[in-house]
Formats: C-alpha cells, sequence, structure tokens
C-alpha cells in the first residue's frame, strides 16, 4: 500500500509541477491536496522533486527545513521531525577512506535505534479504544445516536466552557468528568427529559492537547499530540532521545511534581507498558542524562552498551543482552575496567559459577567463543564419498572410515597410499602415517592403523593430472549416483582445503606462501643429490593438477614439516625418482621404508630393474658427506625387515630401468618402396634391415635423392638457427652506434623485419646419406626413434637458381656443362658471383665445381638428374653511382692534399 501512495503522489506531483512550469503566467498551482501529500515526503525527497521539476520550495510554501510556512497545517501534524540517519545522510557525504575502510563491528546502545528512522509525523489511531478513566475536555466530540419516538444521529462537541449542548436539552458540564461517566450522563438526562427515547454514546474525535518535552529529547520543546496520546507517543513526536538521554529514568510531571516514572528497558525487553499512562494538558515529558553504563560483547544475543538503574547484577546484564549463545565460552570471561588513574584493570571471571563481580559503570564484559577446534572427532578429506568430520572415541580405527572401498572411495582414489596427520605436541607439530585404504578396509593389521582424536585422514587420486583423470572416468561405466560425486570433488577447494590449512597451522595467506616456498626450496636440495631435475618434466600449471592429485594434497604437508623443522630435528621429507609412476618429494611416514616409499610415489613402472636400487644420504658422521647405500628392490618389496629396509630424512631413492629396456622405437618409410609406412624397430637396428622388411625399391625409385630426416638433428639445427637469429640481431645493434658511408642504408625497421623471418625458419634435420650403399651393405646406418625416410620417383630435371636472369628446372641431357645450363637460364646478373658457384646433389650433397684448369667448368659428369646449381649473390658488389661518389671523394682528398703540398 505504501509503494502504490508513493507513486499516486509522484504522479500528482508531476502533474503539479509540470502545470506549475508551463502555466504560470495563467495562474495554475498544484492543489490543496497536493501540496498536503508532497509535505508528508521526507525533506530530501521533497529536494530531490523539487529539483527534478524545476518547483521551488519557497513558491509552494515550504521553507528548506522541510516545515510549512503555513501555521494552521503545522498544527494540523503533531510533528516535522525527521529520521535521524536522514539528516545524517543529507548533512554528510563519506569521503573515499570512509567508503572503502573496512568496516568494523560497532557496539552502539540498546533501544536508541527505536526512533530512528520513523515516520515525519506520528498519530495515535483514532479508532482506539477510549479508556473509561479519560477525562473529558473542551474540543472532544461524543457521537450521538437516539431511537424510540423521536430519532437523531449526530455529533456534538465539548464547547470551550466544558459544556455539552444536545439538542432539546438542557446543556450539562462535562468537563473534568471520565469519559464513562459523561457517557452514563447522557443516557440518563435522555431518559429523563426524553420519554420514549434511548441513547446510544461513543465517543468520536478526540481534542489536541499541548505538552513539553524536555531534557536530553533529540528536538526538545511543546508539542500539540492527541489527547489519548501516552508518554512513548511524545518521544516519537520529539525524534526519541539523544545520544545521552537514559532510557530507563524517563519522567512524566504534572504541576512540577513527577507522578510517573518510565523505564523503557521494560517495554522493549519485556514488552511491560503498564507505566507507558495517558498525558494530559500541560504534561511535562522529562528525559534527564543517561546513567550508569556498562558494555557487553562477544557471544551473547544481543551485544550492546546498556544502562544500569540500580544493582543489577551480572545476570541480569546478560538477561539484557538477551543471554549467552551456544557457542559462548563463559569461563574465560573478561571484564575491562576503570580504575579511576590513566590505566584499566582486567578481571576474569567464569559467570557459569556464582561471582561476586557486581557491574559498574562503564564497564566492558566480553564473553569469548568456544574454539572451532574439534575435540573427540577425526576428520576425512580427499577422493572420498562423504568427506568430513567423524565422530571418534578410544581404540577406532581406519577400518571404521571404510567399510567398502566401493562405496566409500571416489571411482579415482588409489587404494594403495593414505596417510594420517596427527598433531604430537601443543605447538601443533605433526608427524605423518601411512597406510593403504585397501588393506585397512579388509582389517589387515599393518594398514588398518589406531586413530587418535583431531586426526586428519587423507585419501589421494592415482591420477596426478585432470587430463589423465577425466579420460579415464570416460572409459568407465558411471552411474548417475557416481556422476553427482564427480561434481562434489570441486568441494576441496571450497571446504576441505581450508580446513585441511587451519588443522596444519600455517598461519595467514603470507605464512602459509612463505611456508611452501621455503618447502620448495629444500625439495630441490633433495632432488639436486642424485640429478632429480634433469629427468623432470616442464611443470604443470596449478589448473592442470586433479583435486586430489598428491601435488596438492601433499604441498601444505610438506611445507609444514619444513616449517616445524630445527637443527635437531631434521625436516621429515624424502625424494623418490626413476621408474615409479609420481616421482617426486613426498611426506617421510613413522617407520618410513622402501616399500612404503615405492607405493607413496604410485608403484613401480613396467621398466623397473628390481635387482637393483640406489638410495642416497647424508652421512651420519659427516653431514657434509654423502652415502650411497645399494639395495635389493626386488627383496625390498617382499621383505617384511624394516629395519634394513628403513630410509631416513632427506634420502633420495633411484629406481633404475631395466638394462636396454626401450619403449617401442618407430621409423616411417615413405615414398617408393614395396611396403611403405612405419616399422617398430629396436635400438640400434640398421636402415638396411628395414629397407629388407620394407620390400627393396620399387622400379621407379631414385634412392640418389632419398631424404632422410632425424629428430634429434632438427632439434640441433632449430638452436643454431635460434643463435645465429640472436647473434645477427646483437651484431646489427654494435654496427649501428658506428654507421659510415660504406655502411648498408637498410632502416632499423628492414633490419628487424629481416631478422624476424630469419628467427621464423624452421629447421629440418635432414642427414645426408649414400642410400645406394647402405641397401647395399657397404655403408651403416643405426636408427634412432622417429626418423624419417623419403625416397622419390626418378628425377630427370636440372634446376638453377640464384642469380641468374630466370630461374628454372631444365630436362637432363648427358654432356651439358654448368655453363650451358646457366646460359639456358639467361646467364648471370650483374651482381652475380660467378666464383662461388655451388652444386646441391640430389641426395643433398652439396659440391663445389673444379675450376683449376680451363676445361674442369666443363666436366659433364659433375651433373647428374635432380641436381640443382645455385648461383649466389656477390655481396661485396657496388654499384656504379656508389663506386664513382667514392671515387670522386677520394680524388677530392687526394687534391687538396696535393694542393697543401704544392703550396710549402
Amino acid at each position: 500500500m505504501k509503494l502504490i501512495k508513493l507513486f499516486a503522489v509522484l504522479l500528482l506531483l508531476v502533474f503539479a509541477s509540470s502545470s506549475f512550469a508551463q502555466g504560470s503566467s495563467q495562474g495554475v498551482a498544484p492543489t490543496e491536496q497536493q501540496l498536503e501529500q508532497f509535505q508528508k515526503l521526507p525533506k530530501s525527497q521533497q529536494k530531490a522533486l523539487a529539483e527534478k521539476y524545476g518547483i521551488s520550495l519557497d513558491a509552494l510554501g515550504f521553507s528548506t527545513d522541510g516545515e510549512s510556512s503555513d501555521d494552521e497545517g503545522s498544527n494540523k501534524n503533531s510533528s516535522s521531525i525527521l529520521p535521524r540517519d536522514l539528516d545524517e545522510k543529507d548533512s554528510e557525504e563519506l569521503t573515499d577512506e570512509e567508503k572503502f575502510k573496512p568496516k568494523e563491528e560497532e557496539i552502539k546502545p540498546f533501544g536508541y535505534e527505536l526512533f530512528s528512522g520513523e515516520p515525519t509525523t506520528f498519530a495515535p489511531s483514532e479508532n482506539a479504544l477510549v479508556p473509561s478513566t479519560y477525562m473529558v475536555g473542551p474540543g472532544d466530540t461524543f457521537t450521538l445516536n437516539l431511537y424510540g419516538k423521536e430519532s437523531f444521529n449526530g455529533e456534538v462537541t465539548v464547547d470551550r466552557e466544558g459544556r455539552l449542548v444536545i439538542d432539546k436539552l438542557q446543556p450539562v458540564n462535562v468537563a473534568g468528568m471520565q469519559y464513562n461517566q459523561v457517557v452514563e450522563l447522557i443516557q440518563q438526562k435522555v431518559e429523563q427529559e426524553m420519554i420514549g427515547v434511548r441513547a446510544f454514546v461513543s465517543m468520536g474525535e478526540t481534542r489536541t492537547i499541548r505538552v513539553m518535552v524536555l531534557g536530553e529529547a533529540y528536538k526538545p520543546g511543546a508539542y500539540t499530540i492527541p489527547s489519548l496520546s501516552s508518554i512513548t507517543h511524545a518521544l516519537f513526536v520529539s525524534g526519541g532521545l539523544s545520544d545521552i538521554g537514559s532510557l530507563r529514568n524517563i519522567q512524566l510531571k504534572r504541576a512540577g511534581k513527577t507522578i510517573q516514572t518510565l523505564d523503557l528497558y521494560d517495554l522493549l525487553i519485556e514488552g511491560d507498558s503498564s507505566d507507558d499512562v495517558i498525558l494530559k494538558p500541560g504534561d511535562v515529558v522529562f528525559i534527564p542524562p543517561v546513567g550508569k553504563q556498562v558494555t557487553i560483547s562477544g557471544e551473547v544475543r544481543r551485544p550492546a552498551i546498556f544502562e544500569l538503574q540500580g544493582s543489577e547484577s551480572l545476570d541480569e546484564v546478560i538477561a539484557m543482552a538477551g543471554g549467552l549463545t551456544a557457542q559462548a565460552y563463559p569461563q574465560k570471561t573478561i571484564v575491562e575496567r576503570y580504575t579511576g588513574n590513566s590505566s584499566k584493570t582486567i578481571l576474569q571471571l567464569d559467570i557459569t559459577k556464582n561471582s561476586q563481580y557486581s557491574p559498574k559503570n562503564g564497564d566492558t564484559i566480553k564473553v569469548p567463543a568456544s574454539s572451532d577446534e574439534l575435540d573427540n572427532a577425526v576428520t576425512l578429506i580427499g577422493a572420498v564419498t562423504y568427506p568430513g568430520n567423524y565422530s571418534w572415541k578410544e581404540g577406532d580405527k581406519v577400518s571404521r572410515l571404510f567399510t567398502s572401498v566401493k562405496s566409500d572411495l571416489l571411482p579415482t582414489a588409489d587404494y594403495e597410499y593414505g596417510l594420517i596427520v596427527r598433531e604430537v605436541n601443543q605447538k601443533g607439530d605433526i608427524e605423518v602415517h601411512q597406510f593403504s585404504p585397501l588393506e585397512a578396509s579388509q582389517n589387515n593389521v599393518k594398514s588398518d592403523l589406531e586413530l587418535k582424536a583431531r586426526d586428519i585422514v587423507v585419501i589421494f587420486s592415482r591420477f596426478q593430472t585432470k587430463d589423465d583423470e577425466e579420460a579415464a572416468l570416460k572409459t568407465l561405466a558411471i552411474t548417475k549416483e557416481q556422476l553427482e560425486l564427480r561434481e562434489r570433488m570441486k568441494l576441496w577447494e571450497q571446504y576441505e582445503e581450508k580446513q585441511f590449512y587451519e588443522f596444519i597451522d600455517l598461519g595467514g595467506a603470507l605464512e602459509k606462501e612463505l611456508a611452501e616456498q621455503l618447502a620448495a626450496e629444500e625439495s630441490k636440495k633433495i632432488t639436486n643429490i642424485t640429478d632429480f631435475l634433469n629427468s623432470k618434466e616442464e611443470e604443470l600449471k596449478e589448473s592442470d593438477y586433479a583435486v586430489f592429485s598428491r601435488e596438492k594434497l601433499l604441498r601444505p604437508i610438506i611445507a609444514k614439516l619444513n616449517q616445524q623443522s630445527s637443527y635437531s630435528s631434521q625436516v621429515k621429507i624424502f625424494g623418490i625418482r626413476g621408474e615409479v609412476r609420481f616421482d617426486g618429494v613426498y611426506p617421510l611416514p613413522i617407520n618410513a621404508t622402501v616399500k612404503k616409499a615405492v607405493l607413496a610415489a604410485g608403484g613401480l613402472k613396467e621398466s623397473t630393474f628390481l635387482e637393483k636400487a640406489e638410495i642416497t644420504r647424508y652421512s651420519n658422521e659427516h653431514k657434509s658427506l654423502l652415502d650411497h647405500v645399494e639395495v635389493d628392490l626386488n627383496e625390498a618389496l617382499t621383505s617384511n625387515d624394516n629395519e634394513k629396509f628403513a630410509i631416513q630424512s632427506k634420502d633420495s631413492i633411484s629406481i633404475y630401468p631395466i638394462p636396454n629396456w626401450q619403449k617401442d622405437l618407430q621409423i616411417e618409410i615413405v615414398g617408393e618402396v614395396r611396403f611403405p609406412g612405419i616399422y617398430s624397430i629396436r635400438k640400434g637396428e640398421d636402415l638396411t634391415k628395414v629397407l629388407e622388411r620394407a620390400g627393396g625399391f620399387t622400379e621407379f625409385s631414385y634412392p640418389e635423392g632419398a631424404i632422410f630426416t632425424r629428430e634429434s638433428i632438427r632439434f640441433q639445427e632449430q638452436q643454431q638457427l635460434n643463435k645465429l637469429s640472436e647473434d645477427l640481431r646483437r651484431d646489427i645493434a654494435a654496427k649501428s652506434f658506428n654507421s659510415s658511408i660504406t655502411d648498408s642504408s637498410l632502416s632499423y625497421k628492414d633490419m628487424d623485419s629481416l631478422i624476424t623471418d630469419l628467427a621464423k625458419v624452421k629447421a629440418v634435420g635432414r642427414l645426408v646419406i649414400d642410400l645406394p650403399a647402405i641397401e647395399q651393405g657397404q655403408q651403416h646406418l643405426p636408427l634412432q626413434d622417429q626418423d624419417v625416410l623419403y625416397i622419390p620417383t626418378k628425377s630427370n630435371s636440372i634446376s638453377v637458381v640464384g642469380e641468374v636472369n630466370f630461374s628454372t628446372s631444365h630436362i637432363f641431357k648427358a654432356g651439358l656443362s654448368l655453363d650451358d645450363y646457366i646460359n639456358r637460364s639467361g646467364g648471370f646478373k650483374q651482381r652475380a658471383d660467378e666464383e662461388r658457384i655451388y652444386i646441391i646433389k640430389a641426395s643433398g650433397l652439396v659440391t663445389i665445381p673444379d675450376q683449376g684448369s680451363w676445361f674442369a667448368a666443363n666436366k659433364a659428369e659433375e651433373l647428374s638428374p635432380g641436381d640443382t646449381i645455385v648461383v649466389p649473390l656477390n655481396t661485396e658488389h657496388v654499384d656504379n653511382l656508389t663506386l664513382w661518389s667514392t671515387a670522386t671523394q677520394i680524388l677530392y682528398q687526394m687534391g687538396v692534399a696535393l694542393a697543401a703540398i704544392s703550396s710549402l
């Protein structure tokens, strides 16, 4: 309804403002009803609407403070007190610092907010029941209904003399009488003077009275209010109490005497309004300053500043605050008290017991919260179906958490590797216990470890990256319930990770980051022992790791172990590399062995050499020296001798591959062989044998022009090209500082474009071979993985490229010489370097024509089908204009020198 009324008012205002703006010359102005509705709006809305529609508040009869200039209008409204929060917002604007400054919870005095933000006017309902003790006075109206021989329906008003005049009846004086007495008097008078007529009397409109609101009121003064108003009505009309007004000692004074005291706490806390009496004309509502105050904060339902009326106890103060919350820890309650000098004192209370503490003025009572740490509980996180907190009692084991690995663990869970992270002292230091979830569910004694209170049980994924995990899940027949569990895996980032970091107590974000950096540095020290990083693949991004991967879940544990290490206690971590699924750094568990280390790393690969492994560790006698311990891996995995195969802090375990073990090596043969395709080879196999497997050459093959590429050569060539590009860029930059007339006139942009084009050149990795000799067994070429052999079709052409007038290819003809082919391409260009011509054979071999004798350059046997003749550019060539310009400068300098000599 309020929104509908406001919308209607806005429509009226728009119409009124447009009429006022457009028709002011014709005398069109807002109506009285529109002005009345406008007056009821808050001051801020009045100003905003007036500015928007170009209305002057002075022209409408309103002053700038929102009050009407018409005295009569002001009497009709009980008050024009604005909500104090609006006044503050209108008068003060927040600075940028205040806008963005973090807001702290502010403890405010209790009860004062009741009067803030109220409407600008307040009046009790005219339909309210009139109490029988109401004192009738001038201005009160009665509704009179007569029935019988005569009928009459109307209203009669008590005049200024206090008389009530009813038609056909003698006036009666009713001023000072109670309402029930007036009703009885009228009924008796009608029955006596009007025989056969009965009267029904009720109260109409009540009169207005004038009272004073003084003391610590928000806006003290005289107010005209309805006669049925009580003390609280007067408080509302005056805008409530000031910041230092008392809520517990509001006094009603009549004829100079205090006849009633109102304690608003009775009304606000207990709902008792018995002391909120009706006011009479001339009454004074006096608000004294606030008395003693205490502040109570923390785990109470209503933190606030409360006023003390007398000698309230602590229990009464807590009752005012709504009582304690369920999280409260009252045994550690703190009281801050002023001692009368320049300092405070602290009192420690246990408010669950009878305390002699008595609240005093200025006391601040703080009820702390209980710790969020769980007492008799363990926490399960990671790749589990139902992560969270579980109850614990003495004697509980891991098997209690896993009734079935299929139902209690996610499909991606690692059944062989789990950890228990346990606090060992008051400082929060941790130790790690390793177990197998699969064996624990089967009640295996070694893995079914006993749990302690506040243990965290961590279950890992058997995949390290999200891509591997997703690929594995796609191959499984996953039910609808399991698909929902995959979505629940995202809970780690929102709940489990936060709880995990809080448990191991890495502190704030900065401490956490520093601890992880130190752990990473310590990990590098371990890996460097056995050149760990030489075989490591490029590190993945944080977002690429699986949610429950070892990388993510172990990071905070390793960081904590590194953080708690000291001179007397080495960091409890170890490294493992080689033929395991997930090499890296792991927390050292209690009773750590080689077998546990292998399971932590995800198990062994197929290529593992079981007869030998090596442990590199710091010497017990000389910490700066290293010892290398050989281990029979097969025995270490099957033996129960934990002492013999125990591992220590900072050990680095190397797991070796089977000698000559290799993956599936492949080469590709393309072109003119009988069976082209991809062939699997063994390490070091000769190309001759693979050609035999491919069925040999076809009748159209041209083995002399075979192209053989190798990945390792391509990588080396690409490195050389990159180095050449960088060297050239550096040389050009150096020469740009000492340019001369003989230097190139290329701009920096052109040179940079040239170098950029050079950097884009991709290496081919071609190896020049004599394939016919290899095929016949005269030469041997051991193959490598990813080698490619291309055998072209027979070629019958000679190509001429470079500084010739027309670069093209010619049909090979026996007996034609090098010059013959060049002449057939139009001869040399002006800038051709005739002395540096070279031939690229079809096999890729580069030859230089023998020009030692007159007839040597014309030997036709130097050329064969598929060859390419290259005529290079003469880089020392100087054009005629530059030549003559340089010569002129030289002759000029010589003439100057001769003239100087002649003058001697």
